[in-house]
């Protein structure tokens, strides 16, 4: 996340402003002296105060697996110190403390002690699996990273790391959990390390923790993280709005106490039973407000707000009512929570309100369990309380995401392209769109109706060909807006095209559309690659070799390729010549001298000819700039990294290419069976009056056919021309749309685009 500087803010502060992960670990040290002192602080680690709170929710037995884990560990990192000089077990109790607030259970109480004895003293998982169970292993090897294996950057073993964290986050949520109270701890503890390291864990922090603690609802968290990173990176910006807020709270005191003594009048007058508190935005928020918006830190007025608690959900509305008649509600500034929760599991209503003196304050409405989801996410209700635990929604939702992980990591193979694709999904901000059924799906903001579609199933993602939103059709390009009710059209014939990679927001659909990018262009180049090698063995005269021919691993070893599948691909992409390739296989293993040699007797043998259908897929393209029909005189260029590419003989693209490379040239004919719904472009001239367009569009839908794209422009005052794309299956189909089109008495002229 990139920080940007402050703008806009008043001038006294922006002058101010303008001025201004993990701690080491490893083999033991001796504790560093503190400035002032000549000996380390003798700092005793006590396990008292975790043992009490554990005590209130935990069994007896599990109170002492939790301490027996603790021996172990205290006994691990024995001699081992924090950059503080604080003996080093003092950091894995206060996780677990963190974690005993969330009052998670006893195994991953014992993974948060033991959670670096993997990492840092080499104890062996299988140990830990003998002396405290399968479990607890799992969760503290998935907190371990993996600095014990050979990377190339790294930035790439960085983005392994945290791929190992997610997908064990992904089969036990406990991981995560554990993770990010270690991160809390460590963000609480930076001031022992140098600047530069406190920016790097901070912006780490900021990049990868931050938005999953968000994205499980952990909102006391996320916010204490923020502020924290905010004050490592940016100490100077930190302190002077640090100040500015503690001023600003006491210039308000007054107008925020008549207003928070009004509502406590108010709502029990109402019959209402509340608790009112006051809020503070934090100081990144505020920050972040500031730079976006490029407003000073005077012109932020929702600094301030209050939280109303109630007992029951219908209360909720009642006292938002009883509010809205005591001050006057700012139009616009309402949101419903509870009916359409946040993809976190948020629910709260809330509202601005003009208070006193034109201040405008904000106010949250919720109830308590409410409030306790809304602090801890999916630490509120815990998944491992009991067995057999009915899930609620967040838990669900959660459950929902975290399954979307492994699905895209069994579809990519790369660290850093899966850290990507995980990085997309955890964007805080989402839409609410509506299925025809009325079901609503939360997406991040900015996603379109392809990221609609693979939310909703691979194979409708897969096939989508159009949507209609609200009932209008809509480019599949179109950005939702919350309240849209969105509806996929699909086609058996559609595939994923690469430009839909430009606005995907989902990292399931950019997972999706890349791994059939690549699965589906690998089978099309390796069918189309044999097609051109049978080709080229019979123009040589040699027999087709089997598929376990030794000659091919030979090959394979002597080119850099991994298998024979590469190699037919290769070749199917233009990288390989198959001329050279069948050379392999003569009788005398003979190799071409050059590679000008292979394309001369490739291009000298003019019998058989490369027949096309049309419908071969990414390793055969119909190029768009003529887009030749089944009836066309055609020639085919092999362009590297793309295949096979057809045009019109006489289209002006090709004959310039053909000229200047005229070895990458193959005779090519249409197959007798071609396939349907081509397509071409047509630009007709029309008198531009009212209801030519409608005239036009059902003259060639009685032709059988289908216009996918039209645009016009203005040729004079009374006329226009139209872009048309239609489906057409040959060109005698084609000119019986341009005779169609001709029955409108309007239409002057048609053109066939060719070039």
């Amino acid at each position: 996340m990139a920080f940007t500087s402050l703008r806009g803010a008043s001038s006294g502060l922006l002058a101010v402003l303008k001025k201004g992960s993990r701690l080491r670990r490893g083999k033991p040290r001796k504790p560093p002296a503190p400035l002032g002192t000549d000996s380390a602080p003798n700092t005793i680690a006590s396990l008292a105060p975790l043992t009490q709170v554990i005590s209130h929710y935990l069994s007896q037995k599990d109170v002492e697996r939790v301490k027996e884990a603790y021996r172990f560990a205290d006994q691990a990192h024995l001699g081992q110190f924090r950059a503080s000089g604080e003996p080093y077990i003092s950091h894995p109790i206060a996780v677990t403390e963190i974690c005993a607030g969330w009052k998670l259970d006893a195994d991953s109480l014992m993974a948060a002690l033991l959670h670096d004895v993997i990492e840092d003293q080499g104890v062996p998982k299988q140990e830990l699996a003998e002396k405290f169970g399968a479990d607890v292993s799992e969760i503290v090897d998935g907190l371990s990273k993996l600095d014990r294996l050979e990377f190339a950057t790294k930035a790439e073993q960085q983005a392994e790391s945290f791929r190992k964290m997610l997908l064990a986050m992904a089969r036990d949520v406990r991981v995560i959990l554990i993770k990010l109270a270690d991160r809390l701890h460590n963000m609480r503890t930076l001031g022992a390390v140098s600047s530069e390291k406190r920016r790097r864990i901070a912006r780490e922090t900021l990049d990868i923790y931050t938005p999953i603690a968000h994205r499980l609802g952990l909102n006391a968290l996320f916010r204490e993280l923020q502020d924290l990173c905010f004050q490592a990176v940016y100490p100077n910006r930190y302190q002077v709005l640090h100040k500015a807020m503690m001023s600003a709270r006491g210039n308000r005191r007054e107008v925020l106490g008549k207003i928070s003594d009004a509502v406590r009048v108010a709502l029990p007058a109402a019959g209402i039973e509340a608790e009112v508190s006051g809020r503070e935005k934090s100081l990144y928020s505020i920050y972040t407000k500031m730079t976006e918006q490029k407003k000073s830190f005077s012109e932020v007025l929702d600094i301030y707000g209050f939280r109303v608690i109630v007992h029951t959900l219908p209360e909720c509305y009642l006292a938002l009512g009883t509010l809205h008649q005591l001050y006057r509600p700012v139009p616009g500034k309402f949101k419903d929570y509870i009916a359409i929760p946040k993809i976190n599991g948020y629910q709260s209503l809330h509202t601005t309100l003009v208070g006193p003196y034109g201040t405008p304050v904000e106010f949250q409405f919720r109830t308590r369990d409410m409030d306790h989801v809304a602090e801890e996410g999916v630490a509120s209700h815990w998944l491992y309380k009991e067995d057999n635990v009915t899930l609620n929604d967040l838990q669900k939702r959660t459950h929902q995401w975290l399954q979307s992980l492994l699905d895209i990591q069994s579809q990519t193979g790369d660290s850093g392209e899966f850290l990507e694709h995980v990085k997309v999904d955890l964007f805080p901000d989402a839409v609410y769109v509506f299925t025809p059924q009325g079901k609503i799906l939360s997406l991040p903001r900015g996603a379109t109706p392809v990221d609609f579609a693979y939310t909703i199933h691979t194979d409708i993602g897969n096939q989508a060909v159009a949507s209609k939103i609200n009932g209008e059709f809509a480019p599949l390009r179109t950005e939702l807006k919350s309240g849209d009710a969105v509806e996929i059209v699909t086609s058996p014939a559609s595939r994923p095209s690469a430009q839909w990679l430009n606005y995907v927001r989902t990292g399931r659909a950019r997972s999706e559309i890349r791994h059939y990018l690549r699965t589906v262009k690998l089978e099309e180049s390796v069918a189309f690659g044999q097609r051109l090698l049978n080709q080229a063995f019979d123009q040589l005269h040699l027999p087709h070799p089997a598929d376990d021919d030794p000659e091919w691993e030979k090959l394979a070893k002597s080119s850099g390729a991994a298998s024979r599948e590469e190699i037919l691909a290769d070749i199917g992409l233009g990288k390989r010549l198959a001329a050279v390739v069948a050379r392999r296989f003569a009788p005398e293993n003979a190799l071409l001298a050059t590679t000008a040699a292979a394309f001369d007797e490739l291009s000298s043998a003019t019998n058989a000819p490369i027949l096309i259908h049309g419908n071969e897929g990414q390793a055969v393209q119909l190029a768009p700039c003529c887009g030749p029909l089944p009836g066309d005189a055609i020639v085919g260029g092999i362009r590297l990294g793309h295949g096979l590419v057809v045009h019109m003989e006489e289209c002006a693209v090709a004959q310039r290419q053909r000229a200047r490379e005229p070895e990458r040239w193959i005779p090519v004919l249409w197959d007798t069976n071609t396939a349907r719904h081509l397509t071409t472009r047509l630009d007709v001239t029309v008198v531009n009056e009212r209801g030519v367009l409608g005239r036009m569009a059902a003259e060639i839908t009685e032709a059988d056919s289908n216009i996918l794209h039209l645009t016009m422009q203005d040729d004079a005052a009374a006329n226009g021309i139209l872009h048309l794309t239609v489906q057409v299956d040959s060109r005698k189909h084609l000119a019986q749309v341009i005779r169609a089109i001709r029955h409108v008495p309007q239409v002057q002229k048609i053109v066939r685009v060719k070039g």
